[in-house]
């Protein structure tokens, strides 16, 4: 096995020498520069694995760097060192392409974790530079999303960028649209595949358990903590964290989530010191988060460290030329469940299913298939089998009809539409509250405040 060689960036001579004493240790060789035209020369006229740069150099910046770099080796990791505290120079160095960063004065074991992460990449040349068309030849990954429409393939090409990278992503996608796929997808493709993937559905967790739940405690330290718990944060240390439905999120969490993203540190309720975290965090929601800063309900400063890449999940109905491959592959899916042969659709529940507009997208289309596929008589699966929903239109007031007080029509029509959703789900509430875009406590209380049943 070849060594691998890495080019370090920086004008102060302590830090060069500490780095190359910190990575000889690691069996890396390794190549120093002093300033941007001196690294750029180097770049040009050897291969290297990783580049480790300063922010601040005597003829430039990291960022320059990170953009040449992207421009010209764009296979190329390449993480920056930024002064203690300087989240917004780290976020725009990520925003830019760079691998990760890490802060001054620099911490070793972290250092080591995030060489180790950016080696794992694998350098695609074969000792003729660093030629991104070199990997051509490599065998294709497994396919995990399926899809082909210009959307998904869209989708797959960012994703397969963003696998490269530690920079957080918001992935933004309307309900069942399949956003924790996507960020499993990420995370699989990445040099973290080897770790946990920890995903946490945020609207889920009681408001006074959530510290407990994400930052875990240590016995005794509250009424009822019989013994130490480990949080969220530490079953993915060395992993991926990822946060659906972030935007429902108390304001208090909000607060504490954002110390730990920027400090890359947790404390356990009751614990004396900090834990560091090596942990990549992957958010989402179907609401869009913008809009609820807008409005006061989620803090600018944490969107801003969450969102330093937004990635969005088309909706089913973006994408409809995948229907085919989807309902087979779901229909496949279900037949190997069950044991017995696959069902088919007839041409007229293809059609069907071709004109919907699946308001809760893959997972409403899951749903519809495996309800057709228990109900149908044959191994033919037609069109009145589906059961598609129609939209829910309120009638016409008649020629000459009072209009009702607006409030009490929109409470008609509400009304209207969750006995729909709720019909659909077959009575199950978390069902009828992800085709609706909802979180259960949302459906809850919009249920009681109608005085319909929960």
């Amino acid at each position: 096995m070849s060594i691998q060689n890495v080019l370090i960036i920086d004008d102060e001579p302590d830090i060069r020498e500490l780095l190359e004493i910190t990575l000889g240790r690691m069996r890396l060789h390794t190549r120093s520069a002093g300033t941007v035209r001196e690294a750029k020369r180097l770049l040009g006229n050897e291969p290297f694995d990783l580049c480790l740069t300063d922010m601040r150099l005597p003829d430039g910046d990291g960022i320059e760097l990170v953009e040449h770099i992207q421009a010209y080796y764009p296979e190329l990791p390449v993480a920056v060192i930024t002064a203690y505290g300087s989240m917004d120079s780290a976020v725009q160095a990520l925003k830019s392409g760079a691998f990760d960063f890490v802060s001054k004065p620099v911490d070793l074991n972290i250092l080591r974790d995030l060489v180790g992460s950016a080696l794992k990449l694998g350098k695609p040349g074969d000792g003729e530079g660093n030629d991104a068309a070199s990997t051509r030849h490599q065998p294709p990954r497994e396919e995990h999303l399926l899809g082909d429409a210009p959307a998904m393939r869209q989708l797959k090409a960012t994703i397969l960028k963003l696998a490269r990278s530690q920079a957080p992503v918001y992935i933004l996608g309307e309900s069942g649209s399949g956003k924790e796929r996507v960020a499993r997808e990420i995370h699989r493709q990445g040099p973290r595949v080897d770790r946990p993937f920890v995903p946490v559905n945020c609207g889920a967790i009681p408001a006074e358990l959530m510290e407990s739940e994400f930052f875990g405690h240590l016995k005794g330290s509250f009424t009822g903590a019989v013994a130490d718990k480990q949080g969220l944060f530490q079953a993915a240390q060395g992993g991926t964290l990822f946060l659906d439905e972030v935007a429902e999120l108390p304001l208090h969490m909000q607060v504490k989530l954002l110390r730990a993203i920027q400090e890359r540190a947790i404390k356990p309720i009751g614990a004396a010191h900090e834990i560091a975290l090596d942990v990549r965090i992957l958010s989402a929601s179907h609401k869009d988060l913008s809009r609820e800063v807008q409005a006061g309900r989620f803090r600018q400063d944490l969107f801003y460290r969450l969102n330093v890449i937004e990635l969005r999940v088309p909706p089913l109905r973006e994408r409809r030329e995948d229907l085919p491959h989807l309902a087979s592959h779901i229909l496949s899916r279900l037949a190997q469940r069950w044991q017995e042969p696959p069902r088919r659709l007839s041409p007229d529940a293809m059609q069907g299913l071709m004109t919907y507009d699946y308001p809760g997208n893959v997972r409403e289309l899951e749903n519809i298939l495996e309800r057709a596929a228990t109900l149908c008589d044959s191994d033919i699966i037609r069109v009145e089998d589906l059961q598609l929903p129609s939209a829910v239109t309120p009638p016409a007031p008649l020629a000459g009809e009072p209009l009702k007080p607006l409030e009490q029509q929109l409470e008609q029509q509400e009304r209207q539409v969750l006995l729909t959703a709720l019909e659909q789900a077959g009575g199950h509430g978390a069902t009828a509250a992800r085709l609706l875009g909802l979180t259960a406590r949302q459906l809850s209380y919009r249920l009681k405040k109608l005085g319909l049943p929960p």
